[in-house]
């Protein structure tokens, strides 16, 4: 597993969302990361919103990368699951900045993290 911070300095050529279960992030080095969650049973974890437009973030070579996650209430759930985990993933070059916010709900027994792997090294 690779670690978020691995894209810092790295220049993105293009990034695919697919869904809301699924980023890839393709850099100029050849290198490719993949991030999404492996699902299981009683789980959910899903990109929740983006702040800030990706496309901004090509062709200039980030200047932050970083990962923060927390279990705070969510906010405006009709719903309390037993278990609940908010990652954000924020990432700048000069010029932009997105933050991607994903939400990871269980009974308590499963993971509720974003994974992040290099699907193709560069």
């Amino acid at each position: 597993m690779a670690a978020f911070k691995e894209l810092l300095g790295k220049t993105l050529e293009k990034i695919e969302r697919v869904g809301d279960e699924e980023l890839h992030f393709f850099c100029t080095d050849g290198s490719h990361y993949k991030m999404y969650h492996e699902q299981d049973c009683c789980e959910s974890v899903t990109i929740e919103d983006i702040v800030g437009n990706l496309n901004d973030l090509i062709g200039k070579p980030l200047t932050m990368a970083e990962e923060v996650s927390n279990s705070d209430d969510p906010v405006g759930e009709e719903h309390f699951p037993e278990s609940y985990t908010w990652t954000y993933y924020k990432l700048a070059t000069v010029g932009a900045y997105v933050t991607i916010r994903w939400f990871g709900e269980s009974n308590g027994y499963y993971s509720e993290a974003v994974d992040f792997v290099r699907v193709k090294e560069g």
